[in-house]
């Protein structure tokens, strides 16, 4: 690192995005009663411990998804709310990705990667801070930790800010104790069972790879190979990582703090310091519509330890994708950084080429996921929003073959989606159509996948890369 990055860098300090202009910003009209919030929060304790090591942990796996060892999977809320921070919601969104993540393990024989868009994901962007109710103009609804979304309660309340702690805490808790109680036992995948899901196909495909995985553990129960004989958690637990969007910096400047890390040197002796890190979350993100390589969002970003991500879109130019990457990760850490693609349905073609051409010029190693939710949202019949399945698998077909055309290879993936059979996406192994969506429109926000269309993908993916073991030069999804 040269001398003046080293000085820019040792310049950065919680606080230090306040001096760059900012977009999304909250405005509070009780700026003194938003003091007092943000100054509880700052004596709080962290909701990822120093203890955990998780997000050391994390860097480390995120490495081997960087360089095709590993994949990510990355999926939940569009807009996490309050009322999600309970026993049911959490362990059926726990349940599909443990089960994605299953699938697609199986079928592209790699580890996968597990970041839940939970435990923090309650504030949300939005192209417009105000919209029309009943031919009057109101705040536009910002994520339950800012307002609330019935239309009488949209003035900003810094208590929400408290409110999104508290939640993230029990639900963060509650995602411990049911890793700690044997939820993610590989050794019973059956306990992961789709009694509830409609689609026949699913349902009978999930099962074949649970009695194959099952026959495949006995047979290594028989020859003294078990994990759990060797006192090895590998198939017994799971790393489960949560992350959000970095949207309220004073919120997640509130959350950063001091923690000691470890330290790699050349002669191998590892020594200890202490580093900035956001204790609220494992991994954050960096949105479309908050990238400015001169702005505030990614002033913050660039000082953090944890990994973190960029949602790159169809207005990102790739020399200033290059300038994003040089500003958060300047030593070039493998995997540090992770490129978040989201064209849109008939557009990757036209933008990814450019972006892969000019990371890779650059030196720097990201990890690259498709996002195939956010470039393809529709207004259905009476204008409520959707996604079309088949959009969905198009961009993501795209992104497979378009990395592979420019030599570099698609890491993993990021999904808006639920654990419950809603009815906001359209298509899918259920079929859904437009009629419907009003049978289970839940969403405050964004449309997102169900759980049957969830588990459609993963067996998608994982069928794309059986076809890729088998030779098929070119695989589709």
């Amino acid at each position: 690192m040269s001398s003046s990055s080293q000085t820019s860098r040792n310049e950065w300090t919680p606080e230090s995005w306040k001096t760059k202009p900012i977009v999304q910003d909250v405005t509070y009209e009780d700026q003194e009663h938003a003091k007092r919030v943000l100054s509880k929060l700052d004596r709080l304790p962290p909701l990822v411990s120093a203890k955990e090591v998780l997000i050391d942990n994390l860097r480390q796996q995120l490495k081997e998804v960087a360089l095709g060892n590993s994949f990510l999977l990355q999926g939940g809320d569009c807009a996490e709310l309050f009322d999600y921070c309970s026993q049911d919601p959490i362990e059926a969104k726990l349940k599909v990705l443990l089960q994605m993540s299953l699938v697609l393990t199986w079928g592209a024989r790699t580890s996968v990667v597990r970041i839940a868009r939970m435990a923090g994901q309650y504030a949300k962007p939005r192209s417009k801070p105000t919209e029309m109710y009943e031919g009057k103009e109101i705040l536009s609804f910002r994520g339950d930790n800012v307002n609330g979304f019935d239309p009488k309660d949209r003035d900003a309340d810094p208590e929400r800010l408290l409110g999104a702690y508290f939640h993230s805490a029990a639900t963060l808790n509650y995602v411990r104790s049911l890793l700690d109680s044997g939820f993610a036992d590989l050794h019973d995948p059956s306990n992961w069972n789709l009694n509830h899901v409609r689609s026949e196909s699913v349902r009978s495909e999930y099962q074949q790879i649970v009695t194959q995985l099952t026959d495949a553990l006995d047979f290594m129960g028989t020859i003294g190979a078990d994990s759990r004989q060797q006192n090895n958690n590998a198939l017994n637990s799971v790393d489960f990582f949560v992350s959000h969007e970095a949207l309220l910096l004073d919120f997640e400047a509130s959350l950063t703090r001091l923690l000691p890390c470890t330290i790699p040197s050349a002669d191998n002796k590892a020594k200890k310091e202490k580093k900035w890190y956001n204790a609220g979350a494992h991994f954050l993100w960096i949105g479309d519509r908050t990238r400015q390589p001169d702005g505030a969002h990614v002033e913050y970003m660039r000082g953090i330890e944890n990994p973190i991500g960029i949602k790159v879109g169809p207005t990102t130019k790739p020399d200033e994708l290059v300038e994003l990457l040089n500003t958060v990760n300047p030593d070039k850490h493998i995997g540090k950084v992770t490129l978040i693609t989201r064209f849109g349905a008939g557009q990757v073609e036209k933008h990814l080429p450019q972006h892969i051409k000019a990371v890779k010029k650059s030196g720097h190693i990201p990890v690259w996921v498709c996002d195939p939710m956010h470039g393809n949202t529709k207004n259905a019949t009476g204008g409520i929003k959707t996604r079309h399945f088949i959009d969905i698998i198009q961009e993501l077909s795209e992104a497979f073959r378009v990395h592979k055309d420019n030599n570099s290879k698609l890491n993993g993936v990021h999904f808006e989606l639920t654990g419950d059979s809603v009815t906001e996406c359209i298509g899918g192994s259920m079929d859904l159509k437009d009629a419907d969506l009003s049978t289970n429109y839940q969403t405050y926000c964004d449309p997102r996948l169900n759980y049957e269309q969830a588990l459609d993908v993963a067996f998608l993916i994982g069928k794309y890369y059986q076809k890729e073991r088998r030779g098929q030069v070119f695989p589709s999804l």
